[in-house]
């Protein structure tokens, strides 16, 4: 299974990016879909993760981005985006989507996830 992530760029602190994962068909609606980030020197923390279609849409977010970020699936297009507003330098990562087939599994782990995408950068200049 090949998640493809883009969107990244380069924007100033306050800005917003959307970044987007295509995943083949069926995966999306699923499996539970993840983001996750890795700043140079850390280690790859959870950001943002929504359930799979059947079980519930609930979604969860690292406390660092609550109320900044939104999760969302598109079933149709099969793709899950992750919109981010008011972007802080902290938020400089390469971010990377995940897809998890265990949807009871505790999803704020790397672990928890069978397949990634190959990441994309974001740098928040300040």
């Amino acid at each position: 299974v090949q998640l493809q992530a883009c969107g990244g760029g380069l924007v100033q602190a306050g800005g917003s990016l959307r970044l987007s994962c295509a995943a083949p068909g069926g995966i999306v609606s699923m499996y539970v879909m993840g983001w996750f980030r890795q700043a140079p020197g850390k280690e790859r923390e959870f950001v943002a993760a929504i359930n799979r279609s059947g079980v519930s849409t609930s979604t969860s977010y690292a406390d660092s981005v609550k109320g900044r970020f939104t999760i969302s699936r598109d079933n149709a297009e099969n793709t899950v985006l992750l919109q981010m507003n008011s972007l802080k330098p902290e938020d400089t990562a390469i971010y990377y989507c995940a897809a998890a087939r265990k949807w009871f599994l505790d999803r704020t782990k790397t672990s928890t996830y069978d397949y990634w995408g190959q990441g994309t950068l974001v740098t928040v200049s300040s």
